[in-house]
């Protein structure tokens, strides 16, 4: 396959939505994660020569999460969950239908399941993230994240009785 940087941009561009996602699900701040999709896309083009053409989306992705991963490694803190970025993007909603009292409901919802997700430990985050929100497989996680599919499934299962755990003490408190 060619370096063609009009074959990169026909192949990659339409994965930059997922590749911003994953990122500021990992790195948990909005900035930060448009810095790491920059710094993704860059070291995609400079090895989009070794690209042989299959699934550029998970390619993409994992490269992604390689930047990701190396860019907390640097910063050596847990950043902010993302909980203000679920109140601006209600904010920002036109009002077409619900009244002001479900719509705050529906934020403060929206809002908390932000903070349990970035709760999560980033291994576990990462494949709630791909699968969930991503709509990925066992198989392109795995090949993402490069782990077992068990791991990949186990890492899910994880995640899903943590967050259940969550939501019953909230409940419950």
């Amino acid at each position: 396959m060619s370096a063609d940087p009009s074959s990169f941009a026909a192949q990659m561009l339409p994965h930059l939505d997922a590749a911003y996602n994953l990122a500021r699900w990992l790195v948990r701040d909005a900035t930060d994660a448009e810095d790491v999709v920059q710094t993704a896309m860059v070291r995609a083009l400079s090895h989009f020569s070794s690209f042989r053409g299959e699934n550029p989306r998970g390619w993409l992705l994992a490269i992604v999460r390689n930047c990701a991963y190396t860019w907390m490694q640097g910063r050596k803190r847990d950043p902010e969950p993302l909980a203000e970025d679920a109140d601006e993007q209600h904010r920002a909603t036109p009002d077409p239908g619900p009244d002001p009292e479900t719509e705050l409901g529906s934020a403060e919802d929206h809002a908390h399941l932000g903070r349990l997700l970035a709760s999560l430990p980033s291994e576990l985050r990462e494949c709630l993230v791909l699968h969930e929100l991503e709509e990925m497989s066992y198989q392109e996680i795995a090949e993402i994240t490069s782990v077992p599919i068990g791991t990949v499934m186990s890492r899910l299962w994880r995640a899903r009785r943590i967050l259940i755990k969550q939501v019953e003490r909230s409940d419950a408190g």
